[in-house]
Formats: C-alpha cells, structure tokens, sequence
C-alpha cells in the first residue's frame, strides 16, 4: 500500500544518533547474553521427563504462528502483534534461557524479514528482544525459580509476572528510545504513545505463558490443546486485519482508497506533532478521463489507471510517500519530512513528469495530462481535513488558471456566490429566532429486545424563504468549515434542551442526542454554554448525549481530551457516529469517554444482501459488548434488517422501519399510539392469516 515503511528509512539529519544507537543495542546484547550465561544457569534443572517433546512443540508453534505476522492495517509503522510470545516465555520457564532466546531470534528475523526490513533492523530487534529475555531471565535468577516451580504459590506466580513486566518493559523503552530518535519526538512522547495498546496486548500473551508451561509439565500433548486458543485468536485477529485491510485499499490499483489515506495521514501527522518537518497532500485529477471511457470503454479506462498507478509509484518512491487512489479518476499523495513548500511543488512536479509519457492502450495512443492541488502542514492546517479540503480547493485553482499545479492560498478559498448568499441566510435564520425556517426534527431509538424508545436523535432542517428545504448533508458540509457552524450548534443545543424541558414537564422523560462537530469540542465555552442551558431548563445532564463522526474526532484527539472530561464528570455522555467508516484504535475509545457507537448506516442497509457488511455489523456489535459500549443500528429500513439486528443481539436502531424523523409535536402524538415492532408485525401477520379469501 505504501513504497516505503518509514521505520525502514532514516532521515540524513538523524542517521549518525540513530545508528549508533542501533549499533550500540547490536553490541550490547551479545555481552548481557554472555554474562549472563555465565553467572546463571541457561538451562533449567527441573524440567519434567514429558517436558522435553513439549517445548520442542512450543518451539515449533512458535515459528508456525509468526510465518504470517499480524499487521495493523493502513499503518507505516509496521506495527505487529507478536503471538508467539506466549510460547518463548514458556520455553524460558519450563526449559532455560538458552532455548527460548534461540526460538526468539529465530521469530524476530522471520517475522521483520518477512516484512522486507533492512538488515540493520533485523539486527536491532533481535538484539532488542534478546535483551528484554535477559531481563526476564535475571528475574527469575533474583528469586532462584527454575522449571515449573511458579506452581508452588502464589509467590512464584508473583515472580514470573515481574518476568513478564521486566520483558514488556525493556522491549518498550528500547523502542520507544529508537522511536524517539527517528522522528525527532521527545522521549516521553514516544513512549506513552502506544503504551495503552502494547501494554494489554502483552499482559493478555504473557499470562498465556505459565498456562502452557503447566500443559507441558503435565503431559506434551496438553501444550497443543493449550495453544489452540492462541491459533484462534491469531487467525480471527489475521482475518480482521485482512479483511480491515482490504476495506482501506483500492480494488483496481491496489493502492490506498480514501479511506486508507487519510488513516495514513492521520498516522503521518500525529508523528510529526513534534517535528521541524512538513508534510504535503497533494490531490491530482487525470484531465478528460470521461472521454477515455466513453470513446474506449471502462476496461481500457481501469487499465489507463493501473498504468497511471504504476508510474506514480515509480516517480513519487521517495521515503514517508504515499500514492493513493481516492476517486474514480482521483489520485492522491502524501510527501511527509519535506523542508518546505518548495520542497512540495518540486515533488508534485514528479507527478507531472509520469504524466508526460504517452500511454499505448490497444495500439491507442492516448495523451494525459492532470491538474494538481498541494496544501502543507503546518501551513495550511493542522488536520487532515483541512489539507484535504485545501489542496482540491488549490486543484481547482490550477484548473481555473490552467496551470497544472497550485498550492493553496487563502485568497482562492472561497464559495460560490450562491453558497455565499445561502450561508448568509442561514446564519440570520439562526441568530434571529422570529424568522421562520429553523425546525429541530426528532427520530426515535428503539430498544430491540424491549421494543422501548431509549431516545431521539436531535436533526437540524432549514426551509429557504425562496429555496425550499435544504438538505442537511448540503448544509453541514457549508457550514462546518465556518463561523456558522458554531453558532448552527448552540441553536440545536438551546432548541433540544428547551424541548427535553416541555416534554419533561408533560411527563416524557426522552434522552436526545445532539451533532456536534470537532471544531465545537475545540471551543473554550462549549462546555459552559451547555451546562448554562442545562441549568436554565432544568434538564437533567444524563439526558443529553453527543454525537460526533468517528473520523472527524480521530483527526485530532488529543485536542479534545479535556473537553470530553469535563463534560462526562458533568453526566454528558459521547457518541461515535458512523462508526466503521473512520480510524478510531482501542486506545482512543478508552482516552475518549465515549459511551455509545452508532454503527453506520451504508453497512446496515447493505446487510440484507452482503455478507460482509453483516460480517461489520457483527463485529461491531461485539467489540462493543466487549468494551461495555452502548451499540445503536442506524438506516433500518425494513423488517428483514431489523429482525437481522435482533438475531445479532444488537442493543438499539433507529431508521424508517421504527419511525421517521418528525417534528416535537408529531413525535409526541406518536409516542401515544406507538406500538413496539415485534406486536406490530405479530398484528400484520394475523391480519393477513384472518383476511377472507
């Protein structure tokens, strides 16, 4: 998906510190190994006589399960989850130092050789785990355990879990020393960065160990049926990241999608918080490709795009480059650790030169040419959606100029008059509440094993004087990158409130969740605003919930981490929407507070006849079991959906097949007569059985 792993490369700047450090790793674990074998014992004296055939089995598992290591999907930094650790700490128990630090040298130079890795980073982290088995080893030498005498209590049980935390520990800071030293972050950054993640999935392989050093004490054949479980988990953890994988790359080119593009920019920028470096998106748009297709037809069309492909990887393989295919005749780049915006136009200038060449399709020869939009970091935005949004902003600049390539400008970033105008509208519609026009519409959530309402969802709608209703996607997406938005927010806030106020005041206790985007979250008196309503009407705070996109929030999480504190210690709850469609780890939706996912609407109508949106549905649903999170369906149409739902035990849906969205006064009407789904259908059912012939 990408030409270069970035933790394969290293800047000029930085090579001289991070070589030696490499080096100096290199030369130290061979002298700690030694030493060690020296003072201490490299074999253990008490291992059973049913032993031996069992570690030699742990052995070859652990070879087996890596000879296709687990990768993060989308991610450059060849981030891996090492599932054979499980087996080496238990060789180390049950057998010695020895044999475990040789299984372990033999895993890490399959596994980082299997990912094209220099040799020089083979070295490293063979010599990096070497060191942090040592680590274990001096533990276990400290207390005098050997074999399987962590059996004995609870006090050897206690030593080999400081063996675990003295591997964990020293694997980590070793790491995150080289981390720190290749992309020029303070050390503490680097190892905080991804402590959470590694720390849990560690701690669940280490305490895997001592259950297959008893397997082996007991009987050799105990060790298979003990490592099963790990064999499922790695295969369902396989499957996720392929089908994760695929999810995020294009199916012609096999290049990143949108969607794999922006998690690798998202990964880029938060590395380069820290650094002097800038990063560059660059978008191009391929002239005239429609008439390609309608003279030559789609196939010839996909292989003028795969040909287009190929030659953009072979001109723009310079370190930390991404080629990514985002539309149908869309590409996109990434040049991340450039010194200026020079540097950017001189790298999108390679772009040009690939499509200067003349491209022979079936004897046709076919001229291409393409404009280019360039917008930096930190010059033009500090999140992906503002370079995105810049550099087509800058694409279609250069087209009006006819100049092949711009970078972005202020003085080019602005709407149609029409927009303009429109914008203009809605913001008196908002500021002043007696023009008509603005409406808040309700639509309810319902409980699928109850049949309950558990809540709305809040939904804006704007009626023009002379337009008529304006789509709300329309108007979002114009007022979102404007002063507009915030205040098109505080609107929604005070009308949902104040609503959640009249209907308390009839005896309708409802929860409402309201949208919010992330420039609201960066507001200094969002919070404050809230709470004062809240306070004004007299509703109670665990009665509101806010909702925001699973990818807007993931662009930049660190900005929002204090907002979202205050706001659950004041009993306001968050929800991710569209989840499934963003970059969100489990890392941030621990950091984050959030309470419930909706899982996006284009996987649930699609799971009546897609088996792999049914297969997203579920995983989501289960992960959110698994993290205590609320889970609610969005877009269900129809009773074949929602009784899918209810198969898969999904906790909550909204959509057409439970009620539309509705008007305050409707929404109470229909709260009167409403009648939970699986009566509703059971009286259809009968109507139709009892109907004469």
């Amino acid at each position: 998906m990408t030409t270069t792993s970035l933790r394969n490369v290293v800047p000029p700047p930085r090579r001289s510190a991070f070589f030696s450090y490499v080096l100096s790793i290199c030369a130290v674990a061979p002298v700690v190994v030694f030493v060690l074998l020296l003072t201490g014992r490299g074999f253990s004296d008490s291992i059973p006589e049913s032993g031996g055939p069992a570690v030699w089995l742990m052995a070859i598992m652990a070879i087996i399960v890596e000879l296709r290591p687990i990768l993060t999907p989308g991610s450059r930094y060849s981030l891996t989850a090492m599932i054979s650790l499980s087996f080496v700490m238990a060789i180390l128990i049950t057998w010695g130092f020895i044999p475990a630090l040789v299984v372990q040298t033999i895993v890490a130079i399959l596994v980082f050789g299997g990912m094209g890795a220099p040799v020089w980073r083979i070295g490293f982290n063979a010599a990096q785990f070497a060191l942090a088995l040592s680590a274990s080893q001096l533990v276990l030498l400290m207390f005098d355990l050997s074999g399987t005498e962590f059996i004995a209590g609870a006090a050897g049980l206690g030593t080999f879990l400081l063996a675990g935390l003295a591997w964990f520990f020293t694997s980590h800071v070793l790491v995150g020393c080289a981390w720190s030293l290749r992309f020029a972050q303070p050390w503490w950054r680097a190892l905080t960065s991804s402590f959470g993640y590694e720390a849990v999935v560690h701690c669940a392989l280490l305490g895997l160990a001592p259950i297959l050093a008893v397997a082996a004490a007991v009987n050799p054949w105990l060790v298979v049926l003990a490592a099963v479980p790990i064999f499922a988990v790695s295969r369902m953890a396989r499957l996720s990241a392929d089908r994760e994988r695929m999810a995020l790359t294009d199916g012609l080119t096999l290049t990143p999608n949108r969607k794999g593009f922006q998690q690798l920019a998202g990964d880029t920028l938060a590395q380069m918080a820290d650094s002097r470096f800038r990063m560059a998106v660059v978008v191009c748009d391929i002239d005239n490709f429609a008439s390609v297709n309608n003279a030559l037809g789609h196939g010839v069309g996909d292989r003028m795009l795969n040909e287009l492909s190929r030659r953009f990887q072979q001109h723009c393989s310079g370190p930390g480059t991404v080629v990514a295919r985002i539309g149908g005749d869309e590409f996109a780049f990434l040049f991340s650790e450039i010194d200026s915006v020079q540097d950017a136009y001189t790298a999108a200038s390679s772009i040009q030169t690939a499509l200067q060449e003349q491209v022979w399709l079936d004897e046709v020869c076919i001229d291409v040419s393409g404009t280019i939009g360039i917008a930096c970091y930190p010059d033009h935005g500090d999140d992906f959606d503002d370079l995105f949004r810049r550099a087509n902003v800058a694409m279609a600049e250069a087209k009006e100029r006819g100049s092949g390539i711009a970078v972005y400008t202020p003085e080019s970033d602005n709407h149609s008059p029409e927009r303009l105008s429109l914008l203009g509208d809605l913001r008196r519609a908002l500021e002043t509440e007696a023009l008509p026009g603005i409406e808040l519409y309700y639509q309810p959530q319902i409980d699928l094993k109850h049949g309950d309402v558990v809540g709305v969802e809040a939904l804006f709608r704007y009626r023009h004087p002379t337009q008529g209703p304006i789509d709300p996607s329309d108007l979002i997406a114009l007022a979102e990158h404007s002063a507009v938005m915030r205040v098109l927010t505080y609107r929604v806030i005070e009308e949902c409130v104040a609503q959640l106020s009249r209907w308390l005041a009839d005896g309708l206790r409802l929860r409402a969740s309201i949208n919010v985007s992330v420039r609201d979250l960066h507001a200094t008196d969002f919070c404050d605003y809230l709470f004062e309503r809240l306070e004004v009407h007299e509703v109670p705070a665990e009665l509101i919930r806010l909702e925001i996109t699973e990818g807007a929030l993931m662009a930049d999480p660190r900005r929002v981490v204090t907002t979202l504190k205050r706001l659950e210690r004041g009993g306001v709850s968050l929800s991710l929407d569209d989840f499934g469609t963003g970059f969100s780890s489990m890392q941030h939706l621990r950091r984050l507070q959030v309470s419930e996912v909706k899982i996006d609407k284009s996987f649930v109508l699609g799971m009546r006849h897609d088996t792999e949106s049914v297969a997203i549905v579920r995983s989501i649903i289960e992960l959110g079991r698994s993290l205590n999170l609320h889970v609610v369906a969005e877009g269900v149409e129809d009773e074949a959906t929602w009784r899918q739902l209810i198969g898969l035990k999904c906790p909550s849906a909204q959509g057409w097949f439970h009620a539309r969205p509705m008007p305050p006064a409707a929404l109470a009407e229909w709260m009167v007569r409403y009648r939970p789904p699986e009566l509703r259908v059971a009286e259809q059912q009968t109507s139709m059985v009892t109907k004469p012939q």
